[in-house]
């Protein structure tokens, strides 16, 4: 276990690091943070003989400090409840790219993985990496029977490194909570965990291939977005072998539209893709940035990196969908009502007054396009009212969160006259009419029902297990209650120490009397 000494010795290396970046002046003037927290992030600026004019540089910061650092404020980019609006947005420009490792150490990587020379796997791999991130680097290979593939292999030592720091990332997140108010609200010892899991799934590379599995039989359906083929022969922990994708990538919009593909089209393509992923299917791509995201020349949007996944269980998703739907026909009421059957608000409070803050929030946002006024500033101000109502941060639709502003980012500059209401409430009611109307509702009682049913006679059986039926040999008659030496005697204070000596004392006095009988 990494001793408490070891801890602070790197969150005092980490601290003057951010304060050199000025991204500690935030902590030191927010009233809401505890007075301990801002008096450590002043002391920071003074160890990094910084003063606090200057802009933060919060993403120059964490990139700095290292890898699992950068992972770590992508996943603070969901959280600008945590860190303030101003670190969220310069957060979310955090670019997940180092310097590559040398190839030589990849290829030995490959080989000790698979246990077999590199030339067994693949006729060539090009040498120069064609990305480099801070968990794993991406290389162009052909396989021997000749597919063209991405080599997708971890960072030698990396495992171990985020292992040391996401240990220290709890230690400090345990105290910071352990102060309570604020800090308690916000939780941040679940977004740490949150984090952990993230970048575990992201170390394994057999889960994410397995992530880009299932989020393509998710969408085989969905028409103009695919999933890349994964060669599972190719494939395990520390190596991932994907289908080459030559397609233009989304950001490229002047490729885009020399080879002929409607921006608006793709722009409405990739709002309703990311839709069907949260809400119908409940497991979304949680990394949608430009990087990402590629159109191929029949203007099929094909999507990699699969490291991050959303999931959002059925009774989640339905809330989700009332909560959208709501918000765009302006039912503030329904959709306070359903922050408080889901709990999210404590019933201490008011649905009319709460319904009343969600209109400040939702009814300026209503019938304008994307160019005036967005989801993602619809999102800030609801954030704005948590605090408000001592609504606890859920995880998991703060990481929906970030992906729709990432989409809602894209579908922007592909068509900035985009109307995200719009162009999501149709589907957003279709769902709710077929997930929610009257005969799903007579579908999903009658499937309870007979879930119901068959599970009876397992029931049955384990309550004559726990509860056999007599017959067969009598029972035994009761047994009388004899107290053991063990048990501690009702009203005294001796207990079986007592009978211990008693016993001793019995004993002596037997043997003495035997022995004294015997020389008489």
């Amino acid at each position: 276990m990494t001793s408490p000494v070891i801890h602070l010795s790197r969150l005092a290396r980490w601290g003057i690091t951010l304060a050199r970046r000025r991204a500690l002046v935030g902590i030191e003037n927010d009233v809401n943070a505890p007075s301990p927290v801002r008096r450590l992030a002043q002391l920071a600026r003074l160890a990094s003989l910084t003063g606090k004019k200057g802009t933060p540089d919060y993403a120059g910061a964490f990139r700095a400090i290292g890898p699992a650092a950068i992972k770590l404020g992508q996943s603070l980019a969901t959280r600008p409840d945590l860190v303030g609006e101003e670190a969220a947005t310069n957060l979310l420009t955090l670019q997940d790219s180092l310097p590559p490792v040398p190839f030589d150490k990849i290829k030995a990587a490959i080989e000790q993985s698979f246990d077999q020379p590199v030339e067994a796997l693949f006729s060539e791999i090009d040498p120069e990496p064609v990305g480099a991130a801070s968990i794993a680097q991406v290389h162009r290979g052909v396989t021997t029977d000749g597919r063209k593939v991405a080599v997708k292999v971890l960072r030698p030592g990396i495992r171990e490194k985020f292992a040391r720091d996401i240990q220290t990332y709890e230690w400090a997140a345990a105290h910071v909570e352990a102060m309570g108010g604020e800090f308690a609200r916000l939780r941040p010892r679940l977004t740490i965990a949150n984090f952990k899991r993230w970048t575990n799934s992201e170390l394994d590379l057999r889960r994410e291939a397995a992530s880009a599995s299932e989020l393509a039989e998710e969408m085989r359906g969905i028409g103009g977005y695919r999933i890349p083929d994964i060669d599972w022969d190719r494939t395990n922990g520390r190596v991932m072998t994907i289908e080459w994708i030559d397609g233009v990538k989304i950001s490229n919009q002047d490729e885009l539209v020399a080879r002929g593909h409607d921006l608006n089209r793709l722009a409405e393509k990739l709002v309703i893709s990311f839709l069907t992923q949260a809400i119908s299917a409940g497991f979304f791509h949680a990394d949608m940035h430009q990087g990402n995201l590629f159109v191929e020349d029949d203007g099929t949007i094909v999507a990699i990196d699969f490291g991050i996944m959303g999931r959002i269980d059925r009774r989640a998703r339905q809330w989700l969908a009332e909560i959208l739907y709501g918000l765009t026909t302006g039912n503030y009421k329904r959709v306070a009502e359903i922050h408080f059957e889901a709990q999210y608000v404590p019933s201490y409070h008011s649905v009319g007054e709460f319904a009343t803050a969600l209109r400040a929030v939702g009814e300026p946002m209503r019938g304008k396009p994307v160019s005036e006024l967005s989801v993602g500033q619809m999102l800030d101000g609801l954030f704005a009212i948590t605090r408000d109502f001592d609504m606890q941060t859920q995880p998991h639709l703060l990481l929906l969160q970030k992906t729709m502003v990432m989409v809602e980012g894209i579908a922007t500059q592909l068509n900035p006259q985009i109307n995200m209401w719009d162009t999501a409430a149709p589907y957003v009611r279709s769902w709710i009419r077929d997930e929610l109307g009257p005969e799903a509702a007579v579908a999903e009682r009658i499937k309870e029902d007979a879930d119901t049913l068959m599970r009876l006679p397992g029931l049955i059986r384990r309550i004559e297990e726990r509860f056999p039926p007599k017959g067969g040999a009598p029972e035994p008659a009761p047994l009388p209650e004899i107290k053991l030496m063990t048990d501690r005697h009702q009203g005294s204070s001796g207990g079986w120490l007592g009978y211990f000596i008693a016993g001793l004392a019995g004993a002596g006095a037997t043997w003495a009397a035997a022995f004294f009988g015997l020389i008489g």
